[in-house]
């Protein structure tokens, strides 16, 4: 059968069983169909996750290849870690921020993000100053070194993120990141909101 008759028909079928469906939802649900003729048979006393507990496992190891890569990348650049990497952009980026924002928003405790900006600033890759209209708000500000390193750093943090995602094609990157970029927001500015809350809590906030 010609390829384009195919897709048409395949389409076809699809459209008939999903009325008000488009494109987007016709290609997903390809995708996870050949997922499904992929799979390999596992013996039945082994533990194996479902869908769910599949996807975050890979979103966790990959997670990891990517920090124990970054940090290796970073070495001789005056960072020690992917995280001071993206404490210094959140400071460029968000133009002198206080000491919370540039904590929170790289998703980390506030008592090791304030170890952390101490060593940065023992560093002088940062410093801290009052805020102009309440004193009792200290902001923090890169220095010419810390922006000069964050220069060095960034040139491989990229070449990081480049060999990372060389498996995938630029289409593949597009649509890896439109599929997931909902799980992230639905979850932002979450982990300082539901700090003093039990899983429970937060399970029922989040699963509605």
């Amino acid at each position: 059968m010609n390829k384009t008759v195919e897709l048409v028909k395949l389409w076809g079928d699809y459209e008939e069983k999903n009325p008000g469906c488009n494109l987007d939802d016709f290609f997903r649900h390809q995708l996870m169909a050949k997922a499904a003729d992929e799979k390999k048979a596992t013996p039945d006393w082994q533990l194996r996750p479902g869908i769910n507990g599949k996807l975050m496992i890979l979103i966790r190891r990959i997670g990891k290849y990517h920090m124990v890569y970054s940090n290796k990348a970073l070495e001789g650049t005056g960072l020690d870690q992917i995280e001071e990497f993206g404490i210094l952009v959140t400071i460029f980026n968000q133009v002198n921020p206080i000491k919370s924002e540039a904590i929170y928003n790289n998703i980390i405790e506030l008592s090791s993000g304030t170890n952390m900006l101490n060593r940065l600033k023992k560093r002088e890759l940062i410093t801290e100053y009052e805020d102009i209209d309440d004193k009792r708000i200290k902001r923090l500000k890169l220095t010419a070194l810390g922006e000069e390193t964050l220069g060095k750093a960034k040139v491989r943090v990229l070449e990081v993120a480049r060999m990372m995602t060389s498996a995938l094609s630029e289409e593949d990157k597009q649509l890896c990141f439109q599929l997931l970029n909902p799980v992230s927001e639905k979850f932002d500015g979450t982990f300082q909101k539901f700090k003093s809350k039990s899983f429970d809590e937060i399970f029922e906030a989040m699963i509605k």
